[in-house]
């Protein structure tokens, strides 16, 4: 069976920056449903579209194909009070920048019309204040990824449906869930500590 619409690609990947340093490699692969549902970024669809079972390939993706340019504008100055304790560098928030936010610092332009929640990393812990950062961890960076087929199978209407594998919905390649339930940034603000950038799978 060949990759093609609607088919269930099971893919172990190794993804590099473009000096080749490793940034992930997981011992599991990642399974997604192929044919433009957002399961990986339109560039490797298009290399692994028509390939078998055991096909490999290293391809580059510009930041424009992969997590966009960074933006400094996503950089945001909070109070520390509206923050739980304890609170690290490197935790992470999920929200999206309101237009009533009653500090001084200019909210974004962004006016997301999916509406989407950004994804705010701790970057700076002050005496009472917090920088937050909403760029994907690896923002503005060209990425390698070697891919190889590990299995292919067609997907079945209620995965066609729902628009991802079976048990798969959750990051792949670092494009979030959309079906999150946390509340929004910042009125009910919520996070987990994490240990490093947010995973890509």
């Amino acid at each position: 069976m060949k990759i093609e619409k609607n088919t269930i690609v099971s893919l172990r990947y190794k993804l590099t920056d473009a000096q080749n340093n490793v940034i992930e490699e997981p011992d599991s692969p990642m399974v997604y449903l192929h044919g433009g549902y957002e399961g990986t970024f339109p560039k490797i669809e298009s290399l692994l579209d028509g390939q078998d079972i055991g096909y490999e390939a290293t391809i580059q993706l510009e930041p424009s194909e992969a997590f966009g340019e960074y933006d400094p504008e996503l950089l945001k100055i909070e109070p520390r009070t509206r923050f739980p304790e304890p609170l690290e560098v490197g935790m992470q928030f999920e929200g999206v920048p309101d237009a009533d936010v009653s500090d001084t610092e200019a909210t974004t332009d962004h006016s997301d019309a999916d509406d989407e929640p950004l994804i705010y990393t701790v970057t700076d812990v002050a005496d009472n204040q917090v920088v937050l950062d909403g760029n994907h961890p690896l923002a503005g960076m060209a990425l390698r990824f070697w891919v190889q087929v590990e299995d292919i199978r067609a997907a079945t209407e209620e995965e066609i449906e729902n628009r991802h594998p079976d048990g798969g919905e959750n990051f792949t390649f670092g494009m979030p869930n959309e079906e999150d339930d946390d509340d929004d940034f910042p009125e009910g603000i919520s996070g987990t500590p994490s240990s490093g950038p947010r995973t890509l799978h």
